[in-house]
């Protein structure tokens, strides 16, 4: 069962001054601001062969960009996507994680043979021999050696199809009457696998020439992008549960921009860059984003030993109402304890999502844009796009 969690977002309505570029936000744009803002500032980023197609569907970019969060508790393995837990898996740059998502599932994964009455075998990787291409499955002191490939690709797609005939002629043997798959990995969070996944499907979807997935991948995968930009989405720790710090999820997101993000932070990130290995790409994305982990929780946790409790939370009037939320003063110091890192990654998710956009035009053999322009793009449902575990294909 996937466990279910609090993730709010990178930046709140408050960076609304941003001249000219989005109208004022109220209370209830909260969380699906910063979202929304990555996405078209990002587009701005863009060459002009882009633009031609991306600018005058800025507002679409933008308002999208929010619908992966819409679905996360109603479609199966939406939450996954937006996390990792990296230090799960030990400490950086954890050597032991595979890159390739198959791979970490039958790592973490086994095979049930179910017997007629219940009564099941599990085989379980004992160790992988790269070296001879091997690897040895364990069941209640049996051994078994499959080809490391073939066996790996099982963990490809669907877990819940049929693959017994496969697994027989691999050589395991079958005592009972159906296999299970079974895998714990991704409970802890999917991100950067996903990100490659979406990135090889907006690939795909500039040389279909298909403007409407265009968009609807593009929206989406500045979601995610700027997701991975959060330290406090790539640890076990995500809300400061563990350390006595709960609360520290939205306060990094949320409360700090929305004080300081008008006066102080610059949005001008340059121009997009062509990206050579994409999974490598997103993979250090999370890994920078996870080397700021103990930076954010020291820092608070610094801090507040230094201030007393009244002086970390105070009462504001919005809308009417009054609400409790961290004091400025707090939350200044805070932000001065970090050297800006909430806008630098801000910052860096702008230039990263328009990057990735121009990247997967540019490997689809850079088509012209303006003959989708002029055409007429009919919406898609959020719940159409369908790029969720159980899309994830071999490598070419």
């Amino acid at each position: 069962m996937i466990r279910s969690r609090v993730i709010t977002f990178l930046v709140p309505a408050c960076v609304a001054a941003m001249v000219s570029l989005t109208a004022a936000s109220t209370a209830e744009d909260w969380g699906f601001f910063g979202h929304r803002r990555i996405n078209r500032l990002a587009t701005f980023t863009l060459p002009a062969e882009m633009m031609s197609f991306f600018r005058p569907q800025i507002d679409y970019l933008s308002e999208h960009a929010v619908d992966p969060d819409k679905r996360r508790y109603a479609a199966r393995d939406e939450a996954i996507r937006h996390y990792m837990d990296l230090d799960h898996f030990g400490t950086a740059p954890f050597p032991g994680l595979p890159r390739n998502y198959a791979e970490a599932r039958m790592r973490w994964g086994h095979v049930l043979d179910v017997g007629p009455h219940g009564d099941t075998v599990t085989w379980e990787v004992d160790t992988v021999l790269l070296s001879d291409d091997i690897v040895l499955l364990r069941s209640a002191g049996q051994t078994l050696d499959l080809p490391f490939r073939a066996y790996r690709n099982l963990w490809y797609g669907n877990l819940e199809n049929d693959r017994t005939d496969t697994l027989q002629q691999l050589g395991l043997p079958l005592t009972g009457y159906r296999f299970e798959f079974r895998e714990s990995f991704s409970d802890h969070g999917i991100l950067p696998y996903h990100l490659a996944a979406y990135h090889r499907q907006l690939t795909r979807a500039f040389i279909a020439g298909d403007g409407g997935r265009i968009l609807q991948l593009a929206a989406e995968m500045g979601h995610y992008v700027g997701d991975a930009h959060v330290p406090l989405h790539t640890t076990e720790n995500y809300n400061g549960q563990l350390t006595g710090q709960t609360g520290i999820h939205a306060f990094w997101e949320s409360r700090l921009p929305e004080l300081f993000a008008d006066q102080n932070y610059d949005y001008f990130v340059g121009p997009a860059e062509y990206i050579e290995d994409p999974e490598s790409y997103y993979w250090d994305i999370v890994l920078e984003s996870h080397a700021l982990v103990d930076s954010v929780l020291n820092t608070e946790l610094r801090l507040r030993n230094e201030f007393g409790a009244d002086q970390q939370m105070c009462f504001e009037e919005r809308l009417g109402r009054q609400v409790r939320t961290q004091c400025s003063g707090y939350a200044e110091a805070w932000s001065k304890a970090m050297h800006g890192m909430v806008e630098d990654r801000f910052r860096a998710a702008i230039h990263r999502v328009g990057s990735v956009w121009y990247s997967c035009w540019v490997d689809a053999g850079q088509p012209d844009l303006s003959l989708l322009s002029g055409a007429s793009i009919e919406p898609l449902d959020t719940f159409a796009i369908t790029s969720d575990i159980n899309q994830f294909r071999p490598h070419e």
